[in-house]
């Protein structure tokens, strides 16, 4: 039943998010806008009835699983001064990538070259940052909630930025389960919003997919890394080539 109140107060969220009224959700639904209260009040909506809800609300079921996790009371960030703890520390940062993506004690002590003790304090600090509580036999329990993120150009994040400008691209990406698509075109400001809209979809996806499997076998599960960016931005190479009249002033 708590999930279920979780669930409605969720849509009631993504309603005002988008400024969506009953009146116009009851439209949009073809119900009347009594039917449309009732079943918030009843919390009695078909699984079809979310989903079109989600749709008017401009959002998928991953976007609401997500809206509804983020109002769990779980952590969801660090602050500055954390992540630079962790980022400053290379073994910490392994571990703590190594923790969020639900690997037991046994798994890194196992696949990294740390002493047992050394993990154990390791784990003991991500503990009193509250990322995880390590239980009786070094059981590993993550307290994060699922749509937990690194700061936006946070210490750890310009770890990773600079190690996907060095290393990650330097790949041919020509292995079978690897994929590089790179896409160039001219967009205007609402369809600039609507793709960025799909990739935060799809990093949404990822994440999902990323949780599912956590419950298979270790040795069924590789480490994956995926890059979702867009920007305005024209190969250098061409700007020799560009007329007079469009070069931007003081070039």
């Amino acid at each position: 039943m708590a999930q279920v109140v979780a669930l409605v107060e969720a849509l009631k969220a993504a309603l005002k998010s988008s400024r969506m009224t009953y009146a116009g959700l009851a439209e949009g639904m073809g119900l009347s806008e009594s039917s449309v209260k009732r079943k918030f009040s009843r919390r009695e909506f078909t699984l079809a009835e979310v989903d079109r809800i989600c749709s008017l609300c401009d959002m998928d079921l991953t976007g609401l699983l997500h809206l509804m996790e983020s109002r769990d009371g779980r952590l969801q960030a660090l602050t500055v001064v954390q992540e630079r703890e962790i980022a400053e520390d290379l073994g910490l940062l392994v571990v703590t990538v190594c923790v969020l993506n639900r690997w037991s004690f046994d798994n890194i002590l196992e696949f990294y070259v740390f002493a047992e003790h050394q993990l154990v304090q390791m784990l003991a600090k991500l503990d009193r940052l509250r990322l995880i509580e390590l239980q009786p036999n070094n059981r590993i329990k993550l307290l994060v909630a699922p749509n937990f993120g690194w700061l936006p150009n946070g210490p750890i994040q310009q770890v990773f930025l600079k190690t996907i400008q060095q290393d990650f691209f330097a790949a041919r990406f020509n292995q079978d389960d690897h994929e590089l698509i790179v896409l160039n075109g001219m967009l205007s400001a609402s369809s600039n919003a609507q793709f960025r809209r799909k990739m935060e979809r799809l990093a949404r996806e990822f994440d999902l997919l990323n949780r599912e499997d956590s419950g298979k076998p270790f040795e069924q599960r590789r480490g994956y890394t995926a890059v979702i960016a867009l920007r305005d931005w024209r190969y250098k190479g061409f700007a020799a080539l560009r007329s007079e009249r469009r070069k931007p002033v003081g070039s």
